[in-house]
């Protein structure tokens, strides 16, 4: 037996060796299956379909008119010539799936390409296709095998990770889903009852609870919410007049962090040295509309100072260590101009399923239509599936499934990392929200530890 005729037996053998052991490959090891057997699979159908593809959604041009064609090709006994069709370059591979980039034909456009993204789904069987445009005639092509948001997998959090950075989920993409309030420091985040709103949350609490961060909660429900986190929090208001307390406790906060910075000649509190660094605070609102409603003119008054407050934390608070987390289950302009105003300050934007449409274009309308309509088609059986947007783009993901008992657990485990900071103690009535003994940072460390 020749050597070539080696390599065909042995490559014959691997292959069929593949085969049998595809399917427990792909369950215990979903990467190395993709790599080994799904993306090669994947390359060979994009390769065989995609200038009868092309031509079937009208992407293919012809190369000559229809005159030329039948006088000077069909008349002459050859057969007419193929159409020209977009050209694709190299098919790189992912954890998960593949792209690859489309160099457009003259009188084509994106929105030519997305409309064929789910003709491209099937004919690839893939779970997904997503287009975007990097530049101009360009296109860039993704796609997904199979729905990373089906059955998310939370990654065990050995350290603190880093400070302010929490992995709360993961993107359609496979990436894990990160919010790191240091890059964007205030989110606004809706949805629906039972749409995954307070996993979210859960899950946001539960990483920054590791963390050397001061927690600080306003729940005008009563506290129903964010009380199961009390072990973890400095200070929680759990109605409206606690609340206006409270946010004007925390906007002479920032007064008193800029007079620092400015006696120190920094621009913010990272440039201060670790001795003088005051801990950072998070703030998460619960149900933003229980903020804004009013029924007399005594609410009113109590509205528009929570509105104020809030708009000057947003505004002031990212360079001075204060970062805003917004919460509810509709969030509309008829809630009176201070939303919007606040809206405009809330960079990162999380939309899961809602109930009005009016909610939807406020958390998303002003960033991407794109992002608006696909948070509109959010299944109810979709229950964690968000859209989050920011000023760099958007993407679906699904939050980690972070239970109410899990989260409680995580802020019994870690009260003593709780600092008390007496003048947001002061405002909601005198008395500590944790029972237990709290501990009063007088600087901030530096980003330690590794990313769980």
């Amino acid at each position: 037996m020749n050597l070539s005729a080696s390599l065909l037996v042995v490559a014959a053998v691997l292959a069929s060796g593949l085969l049998i052991a595809g399917p427990a490959l792909r369950r215990r090891y979903p990467v190395a299956w993709w790599l080994c057997l799904g993306f090669p699979a994947a390359s060979l159908r994009v390769v065989r379909t995609w200038r009868p593809l092309m031509a079937g959604c009208g992407l293919a041009v012809s190369r000559k008119a229809a005159l030329t064609v039948v006088s000077g090709l069909v008349g002459n006994g050859a057969p007419p010539p193929q159409p020209r069709v977009p050209r694709y370059g190299f098919i790189r591979p992912t954890r998960g799936g593949f792209w690859f980039l489309v160099r457009l034909l003259p009188g084509q456009v994106p929105e030519d390409f997305v409309k064929a993204a789910p003709a491209m789904a099937h004919d690839w069987e893939v779970h997904a296709v997503r287009v975007t445009t990097p530049k101009p005639g360009v296109v860039h092509i993704s796609a997904l095998a199979a729905d990373p948001l089906k059955e998310p997998r939370a990654p065990k959090q050995r350290t603190a990770g880093r400070l302010l950075r929490v992995a709360v989920g993961v993107l359609e993409s496979g990436a894990q889903w990160v919010i790191d309030l240091r890059e964007v420091p205030h989110w606004l985040i809706v949805g629906a009852t039972r749409s995954g709103k307070s996993t979210l949350i859960n899950a946001l609490v539960a990483g920054l609870a590791r963390q050397r961060v001061a927690l600080v909660g306003i729940d005008c429900k009563g506290g129903m919410e964010l009380s199961l986190y009390a072990p973890r929090l400095s200070a929680l208001a759990t109605n409206r007049a606690q609340a206006v307390k409270l946010l004007g406790a925390l906007v002479d906060l920032t007064l008193d962090r800029m007079a620092l910075c400015r006696a120190a000649r920094v621009r913010n509190v990272w440039g201060l040295p670790d001795e003088k660094r005051p801990v950072p605070v998070v703030v998460i609102v619960d149900e933003l509309a229980e903020l804004f409603l009013v029924a007399n003119r005594s609410e009113k008054d109590e509205a528009q100072a929570a509105a104020t407050a809030l708009i000057r934390i947003a505004q002031l608070g990212a360079a001075l260590g204060l970062y805003l987390v917004a919460a509810g289950q509709r969030v509309g302009s008829d809630l009176g101009p201070g939303v919007t105003a606040l809206r405009a300050q809330l960079g990162g934007r999380v939309c899961h399923r809602v109930a009005d449409p009016g909610t939807a274009e406020m958390a998303l309308g002003d960033l991407n239509p794109d992002a608006l309509i696909a948070a509109q088609s959010i299944a109810p059986e979709e229950a964690g599936t968000a859209v989050l947007a920011s000023a760099d783009g958007w993407d679906r993901a699904r939050s980690h499934l972070v239970s109410e008992t899990d989260a409680e657990a995580v802020a019994e485990e870690f009260a003593h990392l709780t600092p008390c900071i007496p003048e947001l103690v002061e405002a909601v009535g005198g008395a500590s929200v944790n029972d237990g003994p709290a501990v009063h940072f007088e600087r901030l460390d530096g980003d330690a530890g590794t990313e769980g």
